[in-house]
């Protein structure tokens, strides 16, 4: 039996996402207990020329969002990136599960073939369904699920590999 564009995609999709909301809540916490106001956290970097963690969260929404609204063929709704605060990137978040959640299972199977147009800054590039889930949307969504972790972390945020997991059951 093979593997379903939608179980390859959706599900591995929420999982990240659910988990990084979850981090934020260690995030307030942390803040909390060392006394200092955890929007301070959204400017993070780990060195001066990379995005801060507001746009690491922004781009992973964006990358899961796209990806499944390229493959399946639903329009993905448009978030400005307006957000300043924990509760604005929590609901960044919440807003692309419930579109990643509403598009039907058959909207994406079958499209391992399906040409798929990326724009990009210096022109846009086609790439096969499958190949651009595989090698372009999962590792855009952990290297920036991925850097979001790092900089809380970076920061004091007690986390571990089993929050970047979740949970397994």
């Amino acid at each position: 039996m093979s593997i379903s564009m939608y179980s390859a995609s959706v599900p591995i999709l929420v999982r990240a996402l659910d988990n990084l909301q979850s981090w934020f809540d260690k995030a307030e916490a942390f803040a909390a207990a060392k006394k200092f106001d955890p929007q301070v956290l959204l400017a993070a970097r780990l060195a001066p020329d990379m995005l801060p963690f507001t746009k690491q969260v922004q781009i992973a929404c964006d990358s899961a969002k796209f990806g499944v609204a390229r493959l399946s063929g639903v329009e993905a709704p448009k978030f400005d990136d307006t957000e300043v605060s924990l509760a604005d990137l929590r609901q960044r978040i919440a807003k692309t599960l419930e579109y990643i959640r509403s598009v039907p299972a058959q909207r994406l199977e079958g499209t391992e073939d399906k040409d798929i147009v990326v724009p990009r800054r210096d022109g846009s590039m086609t790439l096969k369904g499958e190949f651009y889930l595989k090698h372009y949307v999962l590792p855009n969504v952990f290297f920036h699920v991925t850097t979001a972790y790092a900089l809380l972390r970076h920061n004091g945020v007690d986390l571990g590999k089993g929050d970047f997991l979740g949970a397994l059951s």
